[in-house]
């Protein structure tokens, strides 16, 4: 019998272990977060059409339902340039057919914002843009018919545009895309133009595509395909107007590079001949003083 109400006991005790632990994951899964005395309530995320829903509804705002959300969509301007930058920062490349983003909403409507931030492994990057470079210039050079866009090309008094009616049908143009070879590009061919390339391999640490590691045959055959974009240039000092490092020094020792910007000094000099670098002292320069009669 005590054998029997030990096992009972044991049971219960394993049992009410596995309810506290279901409890807490739940809590973190669907409680109020509190970090630092702010409460983080947890957010499903919503299908595009909500948001746009949301958009269309507030168009007009002359509505007598909206008069409370005035102030919010006044206060909402500060923060249009922000949302501006992340659009632009977000802006699909010309590789990329479609790019589906995370956006983050105001519940009135007032504003939304890019929630995300575009990452690249450099190399990779620049040997996309240096195929962009080639197609673009064939693109030029073969174009027959096209017109130049003048702005702003909508009128004042014109509403905007609404997405969903003008724009969510029209199939997208395609991506341009150098035709690779299978055979001298084998080592990029199958990935070179997708979004976050290498994402899930071993060469990039994972979904947060902060540190990558490429190997001799992938690294050799982006440096051959970023060419165009890529100096052949081996002479440093002939870069010195973009070493940063030399900048930092120059501003913390008060002198100019010649070419290069001045900068507020740290500490003002007491002796204003006593100056490194100015337009009137420059070797390259040569002022005729005339007398003024």
């Amino acid at each position: 019998y005590k054998e029997e109400a030990r096992r009972e006991a044991m049971k219960e005790a394993m049992f009410g272990a596995k309810a506290k632990k279901w409890a807490s994951l739940n809590a973190k899964r669907y409680g109020e977060k509190r970090r630092f005395g702010f409460v983080d309530v947890y957010k499903e995320e919503m299908p595009p059409e909500h948001v746009r829903k949301i958009i269309r509804d507030h168009g007009d705002m002359t509505a007598k339902k909206f008069r409370h959300d005035k102030r919010v969509y006044l206060g909402a301007l500060k923060y249009v340039p922000h949302a501006v930058y992340k659009l632009l920062e977000n802006m699909p490349m010309p590789w990329e057919q479609v790019r589906n983003v995370k956006v983050l909403y105001h519940v009135t409507g007032a504003i939304s914002f890019v929630n995300e931030v575009p990452l690249v492994a450099e190399p990779v990057y620049a040997a996309q843009w240096g195929t962009m470079w080639i197609m673009m210039r064939r693109e030029k050079r073969d174009r027959r018919h096209f017109k130049r866009m003048r702005f702003p090309p909508f009128d004042d008094e014109e509403p905007p545009l609404d997405y969903g009616d003008n724009v969510l049908d029209v199939e997208p143009l395609e991506a341009i895309a150098m035709e690779l070879d299978p055979e001298d590009d084998e080592a990029v061919y199958d990935w070179f133009y997708d979004h976050k390339p290498l994402q899930y391999t071993r060469h990039v640490n994972g979904p947060s595509y902060r540190r990558w590691r490429l190997n001799v045959p992938i690294q050799s055959t982006l440096y051959r395909l970023a060419g165009q974009l890529m100096s052949d240039l081996l002479d440093k000092n002939y870069w010195y107007l973009f070493d940063k490092k030399a900048f930092f020094t120059a501003k913390a020792l008060n002198c100019a590079i010649p070419g290069g910007p001045k900068f507020e000094p740290l500490y003002r000099d007491a002796d204003k001949d006593d100056e490194d670098w100015n337009e009137f002292n420059d070797i390259n320069k040569i002022i005729i003083r005339q007398t003024i009669r």
